[in-house]
């Protein structure tokens, strides 16, 4: 097991700082505390462009990472890009062991289709896993927020995170929707043009689909099932098991 670079008595004064502080504020801590071995790993959400933004102001040299599954939208793809030409910010690829086509002759088909679970732990969980391995961070940044799902509910801003036993911080974990597009605005922060489209939440193509006026933001994630997480952000048991 992986040394803890905080012990629970550190996470629990760092929450007691940080807990309600601004994003700009917990990231400047973790900069301080961590970089290099800082890592931020985005999905090109509206709230990880937000994050990419305010690093760019702070430290633009920190490790950024994208989980790509092979499925992710051309949209997505293309915001990396932008992302690029506006910031000088470059997130590296991780990859799967095998391509899309690869896996799905492997499996008979998609796998995403009856067992979306395995796909994700495949595709994102186990590559994530093995960048981690290579990448050596001591913590990682993620763009979660509290009102999104029960698991992010009852995140920290500052906790350890068992499933990848390093630290794991949340600097908008107590921002709503509201100020995550009031910022983006106000900063002219680059974002997936599929929000504009009725995409509040986006994650690979086969598993996501517009949301209608009134519903969850994340209802469009795996609609029709009980899933909402892909797996990176679930609470995890206490034998460290589970996807």
């Amino acid at each position: 097991m992986t040394a803890r670079v905080l012990d629970d008595a550190d996470i629990a004064a760092a929450n007691d700082l940080l807990g309600a502080a601004p994003p700009q504020e917990i990231l400047a801590w973790a900069v301080k505390q961590f970089h290099p071995r800082l890592l931020m790993a985005t999905a090109f959400g509206a709230e990880g462009c937000c994050l990419i933004h305010m690093l760019s102001q702070i430290e633009p040299t920190v490790t950024l990472i994208n989980l790509e599954t092979g499925y992710q939208f051309p949209e997505t793809l293309a915001l990396r890009e932008a992302i690029r030409e506006k910031y000088g910010m470059t997130v590296e690829y991780i990859y799967p062991d095998t391509s899309v086509a690869e896996y799905e002759a492997e499996h008979g088909g998609p796998l995403y289709e009856h067992r979306p679970d395995q796909c994700c732990h495949d595709r994102k969980v186990l590559p994530l896993r093995n960048a981690l391995t290579r990448i050596a961070p001591l913590a990682w940044v993620s763009a979660i927020r509290k009102d999104q799902t029960a698991d992010r509910g009852v995140a920290n801003v500052v906790q350890w995170d068992k499933k990848f036993q390093l630290v794991k911080l949340n600097p908008l974990l107590n921002w709503s929707k509201k100020e995550v597009w009031g910022y983006i605005v106000k900063n002219e922060v680059p974002y997936n043009e599929l929000h504009d489209r009725d995409f509040p939440s986006i994650g690979c193509w086969p598993c996501t689909r517009p949301v209608a006026a009134g519903e969850d933001e994340r209802s469009g994630r795996w609609a029709g099932k009980k899933k909402k997480e892909c797996g990176l952000h679930v609470v995890e048991h206490q034998d460290g098991s589970g996807i």
